[in-house]
């Protein structure tokens, strides 16, 4: 598999995180309304640098890992998010995904471009059958993203994760290749 994907839409460039990227990566995944809604929180750039070397792999499609792609703003090239892709352990046909967009990047449609870039490199390039991904119930704004890309709600887990000091629950979307072709 080529490791050196880089994925070119119209305003945006998908390509691995690196370590360089850590001090970036740092500033928008630091903001309390970015990661109001998820687990991983850094409270330091050393915590982003050991995100990218124990918790993500360098390779992509390994079976249990995820995998980081950056956003970058081909306009300015500057790192403004990163979208991981969880490759499942039990079904090579399935991923998940998970985005994160600076606050002063999102409603302008960059998650959006970022998603569909993934996700048709997922289906049309990895032959992968079935994209999922985990949202807050609390986070509209997810919800509504994930809803525009064709995905359909399948499941609603009552208090599924403790995070940040209390249960949540979770919500899963998902698509499957074909619903996929037919709908964009």
């Amino acid at each position: 598999m080529d490791n050196n994907i880089l994925i070119t839409l119209e305003r945006l460039m998908l390509r691995p995180i690196q370590l360089a990227d850590s001090a970036s990566i740092f500033i928008y995944r630091s903001n309390s309304t970015v990661n109001q809604f998820q687990g991983w929180i850094p409270k330091t750039v050393d915590d982003v640098h050991d995100f990218i070397t124990d918790r993500t792999s360098p390779e992509i499609n390994v079976p249990g890992s995820w995998f980081q792609f950056a956003i970058v703003k081909k306009e300015i090239n500057e790192i403004i998010g990163d979208v991981g892709v969880h490759f499942s352990d039990s079904d090579e046909f399935q991923v998940e995904l998970g985005i994160s967009l600076s606050q002063i990047h999102q409603g302008k449609g960059f998650a959006t471009e970022a998603l569909i870039g993934v996700i048709n490199y997922l289906f049309n390039r990895m032959h992968k059958n079935r994209i999922t991904a985990s949202i807050d119930p609390r986070n509209q704004k997810s919800i509504q993203l994930f809803e525009r890309l064709g995905f359909r709600k399948e499941a609603h887990f009552k208090q599924r994760y403790f995070i940040n000091g209390e249960w949540v629950d979770d919500l899963v979307y998902a698509i499957l290749k074909d619903e996929w072709e037919t709908g964009n």
